[in-house]
């Protein structure tokens, strides 16, 4: 691994922590001490579980994403393996510099809260799981009840948009990709992120090839035949509505032709 050492300044002023990680090498092994938490700026990095003599992949983690954050705030051994797939650039970010990462980049504490909800979310589903298969193993739950119960996925689902109907509200892009929206409740709009493994109802991944997105970026809804757009809280980059910077949380009307822009993607609504 080589360091890449820079001038820190504005949004820079981490880059001295960048480090430069070749195909097929270990940023860390599972059941080692870790105090540093990494960001993946360039590459891909997959994450890696033992179990018994089989290697299980986890998750594959892209530009943007981070992983190690539990070893790093617990200070305890690491629970998997992280292995470079693609030739990476990562940010090492140790507790002494954690503060001022936060700061720099907010969206990143805001996922990692979110990453923590999901796991806390999956660990209650598990042990409802195993209730219910103790109460069928003891004859007090019915068999039908254990149907569903299964793991999460470790892979990003498929996120293709639906072609739009016929009249039907949708946001489109310029080169002509269409995405519905529902005639009631609300969407996410965004991109995966394989850590929390939570995807966006709008995928606007194949549209963001700088990655300008936040994961989870903004909210429409729609109520009674209207729709509002809402900018998430944490989102970099910002949303625009007819070219009006959104202030976070605050929940603006579209109209049809309204013009949207979620980081450097821009879109328009069409009403049904």
């Amino acid at each position: 691994m080589v360091n890449e050492r820079k001038p820190a300044s504005g949004e820079d002023a981490l880059s001295h922590l960048l480090v430069s990680h070749p195909t097929g090498s270990f940023v860390f092994r599972e059941g080692e001490p870790g105090e540093e938490m990494y960001i993946i700026q360039e590459g891909r990095v997959e994450i890696l579980r033992q179990f018994g003599p089989q290697t299980k992949r986890l998750a594959t983690l892209e530009a943007g994403d981070f992983f190690g954050e539990m070893s790093m705030l617990e200070n305890r051994p690491r629970s998997a393996s992280a292995r470079v797939a693609a030739n990476a650039k990562l940010l090492a970010v140790d507790p002494s510099t954690f503060d001022q990462m936060l700061r720099e980049y907010p969206e990143v504490a805001v996922r990692m809260l979110r990453s923590l909800c999901h796991r806390l979310r999956r660990y209650e589903d598990e042990a409802q799981a195993a209730n219910l298969v103790a109460g069928q193993v003891l004859g007090d739950a019915p068999r039908h009840e254990l149907g569903g119960l299964v793991a999460a996925p470790t892979e990003p689902p498929a996120t293709k948009a639906p072609a739009a109907p016929a009249g039907g509200a949708r946001l489109v892009h310029a080169a002509g990709a269409s995405f519905v929206l529902p005639a009631s409740g609300e969407v996410v709009v965004g991109r995966f992120d394989p850590v929390t493994q939570l995807a966006p109802e709008v995928d606007l991944s194949a549209l963001d090839e700088k990655r300008s997105l936040s994961r989870r970026h903004a909210k429409i809804r729609s109520d009674g035949g209207a729709y509002f757009v809402r900018e998430e809280i944490g989102t970099a980059n910002g949303t625009w509505l007819d070219g009006e910077r959104l202030p976070t949380g605050v929940e603006k009307p579209l109209r049809p032709g309204s013009r949207l822009r979620f980081g450097l993607i821009d879109l328009v609504f069409h009403a049904s």
